[in-house]
């Protein structure tokens, strides 16, 4: 099975890649979790996504979800 990976350039304009494990939609709104380990084995963090983009823009717009109220009811 091929990996999904997305390229995420931070405020500062450095390149962060990675890896997605599960993508979902809920109420309308797009979620992708996402890991920083690129195989089953490496031990990495896990991270929640909100898919922020609008219809027309060319490429996607990810927030990290840091509310525990949002990351709980995802759950």
């Amino acid at each position: 099975m091929e990996e999904k990976k997305i390229v995420m350039v931070t405020d500062s304009g450095e390149e962060v890649e990675f890896y997605v494990l599960e993508e979902t939609k809920i109420n309308g709104m797009n979620y992708l979790l996402v890991t920083d380990a690129e195989e089953d084995d490496d031990e990495g963090e896990c991270y929640v996504l909100k898919d922020l983009s609008q219809a027309d823009e060319e490429e996607a717009v990810y927030e990290f979800v840091e509310d525990d109220d949002e990351i709980e009811y995802l759950f």
